[in-house]
Formats: structure tokens, sequence, C-alpha cells
């Protein structure tokens, strides 16, 4: 039998045997691909792994690719190499992806003394040079990071979204917010003084915001994965469940495969399997193969601890003693 010794924070994480009774049996974890399977999950390198899958087997594929530009847990490299190295991979991908599929490709920007490289300008070129066409360019924005003194600093990042054909898969329905006014009515034409909002409610448009008003804006407001979230794990630039969940419930159908390439601790596998998908991954990382194992069984024994989807984002009141002046930074009277 199993067991995963896993540490967080340099602390001991009491162990989990395979065998703890679940909520209901989770399908088994292989660690090649498999179609009759839902579940894979593979360490190594994932160009290797991707070249032993067939042709136009993802819907959708979404990750937050390694920048290996001088993150802790990264090898530096120069960024035209390391475009280099990510074009061979986005290849792979696109091979990979079905002709009504989706690819979802988060990154941020990279900084080299105070000199800001946005990354997800140098990726464009290369989805739109292999004849991907962008549909939207989300902005995920969060309201802690790191705090910059030549530059304002920086809180936020981006999701391009490519689709391989025009005839893809977006399930609108899925993905509707009620209406800020839906009492609202037609008041010309042959349908004048009907409503003219959907009952559904209204297409989130490209600006998507997760507070009052969740999928109202291509803005989206969700709480990066810090010390205090219901969802760190050691991974250093862990992104959070809800940002993979949306795009999964309107790219994908129900046993879709969801694929990340660079799985990590398995946030996305997670919002595949949560929402009935398939869920396929690959990381060269021993560690969050380990833990994205452990957060699987969790999440069928119903003791993985998940952000809700939607939940609006902690705003102090002021009463917070946290929130409050510092009485050093009082002017003495």
């Amino acid at each position: 039998m199993e067991d995963l010794h896993l540490k967080h924070n340099n602390q001991s994480v009491k162990p989990v045997t395979l065998n703890t009774l679940p909520l209901f049996k989770h399908p088994d974890i292989l660690d090649h691909f498999n179609e009759s399977s839902s579940i894979i999950l593979h360490c190594g390198d994932t160009l290797d792994f991707l070249q032993t899958l067939s042709c136009a087997t993802a819907k959708l594929i979404i990750t937050s690719p390694p920048y290996n530009l001088g993150k802790e847990y990264e090898k530096k490299t120069q960024i035209e190499s390391y475009l280099k190295i990510q074009e061979q991979v986005i290849c792979e991908l696109i091979r990979i992806l079905k002709d009504d599929g989706s690819i979802c490709w988060q990154v941020g920007n990279f900084v080299d003394n105070a000199e800001v490289f946005p990354l997800d300008i140098f990726f464009y070129d290369i989805f739109k040079k292999k004849g991907l066409k962008l549909r939207n360019r989300i902005i995920w924005r969060f309201n802690h990071g790191l705090h910059a003194s030549k530059r304002f600093s920086g809180r936020y990042e981006t999701i391009l979204w490519f689709t391989k054909s025009d005839a893809y898969t977006f399930n609108l329905d899925s993905v509707r917010i009620p209406s800020k006014y839906p009492g609202k009515r037609h008041f010309k034409g042959t349908k004048r003084g009907m409503p003219s909002c959907n009952p559904l409610g209204k297409n989130p448009s490209d600006i998507w915001e997760f507070i009052a008003r969740e999928w109202d804006e291509e803005l989206w407001n969700i709480p990066n994965v810090k010390a205090n979230h219901p969802e760190k794990t050691l991974h250093p630039c862990q992104y959070p469940i809800e940002l993979i969940e949306r795009c999964v419930l309107a790219l994908t159908n129900e046993n879709d495969w969801v694929l990340d390439p660079y799985c990590g601790v398995g946030s996305a596998l997670i919002a595949a399997l949560k929402n009935n998908r398939k869920a396929m991954g690959v990381d060269k990382e021993t560690e969050y193969i380990f833990i994205a194992k452990q957060r699987i069984k969790d999440l069928y024994a119903g003791r993985l601890k998940i952000r809700p989807i939607g939940k609006p984002v902690y705003e102090p009141t002021g009463n917070e003693k946290i929130a409050q002046i510092p009485p050093e930074w009082k002017k003495v009277e």
C-alpha cells in the first residue's frame, strides 16, 4: 500500500494511505494515456509525454507554463531560447487538440531590471503563426502580490483563449450571469413591452469580474493562492481552481478530455474532475505529482478544501486592527 509523505512549509504532513475510505470510489490514476480511463497523471518531460498522445485527443488544453526566467524553482534562460522551447511544445499541443477545441494559455509578465516583458504578446505571435485564432484576451486581476519600488506593483496576469477552428465548443448558457436589469423591456417594434433580457441571464461579455457581478467583465478578480488561501500547497505559483472552472464549463462538455501540460499540483485536473470531465496532466517535479495525486483523492473523499466558484472577494470593513492606520503614523499633536 502506497503512502504519500508530503511536506508543506517545512512541516511534516500526516501521510494518507490510498485505502482511506472515500465518499465514493475514485477512478484509477494512470501514468500513461488510456482512452478508457478518466485520470492521467504523468511525472516526466512534457514534450516526451505529449508525443505519446494521439491527434485530436483533448477538447481543452489549459495551463500556466513555467517561465524559466528566474523563478526560484526554474533554471534561468534567455527569453528567446525559452520561447523556442515552448514553440515545440505548442506544436504538439495543437496536434493533440480537437478541431472544435480550445487552448487557454495563462501567463504574466517577465520583469528584468525593472523592464517588463509581456509574455502574452510573445506567445500570441507563436499561436497565430500556427493558425490558431484568438477569441479573448482575458485579464485575471488579484489584489495581493510582490511589491515594486521602480514601477507600479503588478496585480494581473492574462489568459489567451485560442481556438483551432471556427467551429468550437462554447457553452454560453453554462456561464451566463444574472442580468443587472432583468425587468428591462423592448421599447419599440413588434416586441414592444416584452422583456428584452434572456431569462437565463446575460452574456458575461469579454470583461469578467468576480466580486458582486462575478462574470460581468473580462477583468477576472479571483484571489491568487497565497498563504491563507484554502487551496495553498507548497507550489510557489499555484493558480486557483475557480479560475480554471470558468474555462472548463464554457469550453468543454461532460466527458471531454482536459489537458494541462504543466500541471503542477493538479488544480486544472481538479477543476475538470469536479465538473465531470476527464483530466490529464504532466509535470517533471515528483513532489508536485505526489501532491496532485493526494488532492485528487481528497476531492473524491470530500475533504479537499476549495474556494467556491464565484465567492465574493473579502473586503475589509475598516474595523479590523490590520486595516487601521498604525499609531506610529499619526501626527503627534
